[in-house]
């Protein structure tokens, strides 16, 4: 199983119109370090692909016999050009990587954001995934570039996480039947290239609701750790449409929201839908999970013990969204936490407990 966390180094350029630059991407190989030594297995890697794909074409292309730029067909003035990789930022990734991979750490490349869809900021994109052929073409040639581009790494080593997130049936004209169709047709090109390279597919829903239909595609299916929301991001700056400033001040156990009674019992029962998943022969993974730092220390961790409990009962492996920040093990700045400092990380040494006892060995 694998246990680790997502880092943060290119999972978004930004807003509609990112100013983005090479300097602004660090990669902490301490980090890394860290999580090596504490036992960890696992790096999840999100990605916004305007590092990699910008400066569209919108209409115009160079020719490469004469250096002259010449106008193409109306049509084409209609349509956004996907295909201008970035040697710049990709060779960042490259770097990352190697850097994961070479710690004997197993990195989950991830699209968080993909042409035409994001769970955050939606409306920036100029297509849309679920509708449009031209995203759905840019998706599946970003993701066949990246298996040619990494297929001398093993299954053991990489894999690949399409989409980070896919929203609820109904939203952005997504049917179930329309999202497995995209994504079989990705998982399908990626095997072209590297037939055993290993495969995962987030659940709906922001990633909180199974999707068995896609059982027979021979993937991985992603889960999240995030319930109930109202006390994971309580206070979450970007959940304050939703009214997260409003919600009650969460307590755990016994939180009333959702239609439950929130306690280690009630999140044994919400993942049932992913144990009989498990249980058909499908392999789960939690992509995600974690506490926003807004709740209070003592709250956070009773919630930690219970969830990484259920995760071990389940024999489900987990990642925290990341490493270092408001949902992770270093620096997240709640109050009233128990601080450790090693190799310059300052961690939580209670969650640091937590996390790697809950890890099945």
């Amino acid at each position: 199983m694998w246990y680790g966390f997502n880092v943060l180094w290119f999972f978004s350029a930004g807003g509609p119109n990112p100013e983005i630059s090479p300097e602004k991407i660090k990669i902490d190989e301490n980090d890394l370090d860290f999580m090596a030594e504490m036992g960890c297995n696992f790096v999840r890697v999100p990605t916004d692909y305007r590092y990699f794909v910008h400066d569209f074409d919108l209409g115009f292309n160079t020719n490469p016999k004469n250096g002259r730029v010449k106008a193409l067909s109306k049509a084409c003035l209609d349509r956004t050009y996907y295909g201008n990789y970035d040697e710049t930022y990709l060779k960042l990734l490259d770097r990352a990587v190697e850097a994961i991979v070479s710690r004997g750490l197993h990195c989950s490349l991830n699209v968080h954001r993909g042409p035409g869809y994001c769970i955050n900021g939606n409306e920036w994109e100029k297509h849309n995934l679920w509708q449009d052929k031209i995203a759905q073409d840019a998706f599946t040639e970003l993701w066949a570039h990246f298996a040619e581009r990494y297929k001398k790494y093993s299954k053991d080593q990489l894999s690949f996480d399409l989409l980070n997130e896919p929203p609820a049936p109904g939203e952005y004209g997504l049917t179930r039947e329309i999202h497995k169709d995209v994504m079989a047709r990705v998982a399908g090109e990626i095997r072209k290239i590297s037939p055993e390279r290993t495969i995962i597919c987030d659940g709906l829903c922001g990633g909180h609701v199974a999707a068995p239909e896609l059982s027979d595609l021979n993937v991985v299916m992603s889960g999240r750790g995030y319930m109930p929301m109202r006390l994971t991001h309580w206070k979450a700056e970007w959940m304050q449409k939703n009214g997260s400033f409003d919600w009650e001040y969460p307590q755990w156990p016994g939180m009333e929201c959702d239609g439950r009674k929130w306690c280690r019992e009630e999140l044994l029962d919400f993942y049932k839908p992913w144990k009989e998943m498990a249980d058909a022969g499908n392999i789960v993974h939690i992509g995600e999970c974690g506490c926003y730092n807004k709740v209070s220390n003592e709250t956070a961790l009773a919630w930690y013990k219970d969830f990484f409990s259920v995760m071990n009962e389940l024999n489900f492996g987990y990642a925290l969204w990341n490493f270092r920040g408001p949902f992770g093990i270093a620096e997240h700045g709640r109050e009233g936490t128990n601080w450790e400092v090693k190799n310059g990380i300052k961690f939580d040494k209670d969650l640091y407990k937590l996390f790697v006892e809950g890890m099945k060995k």
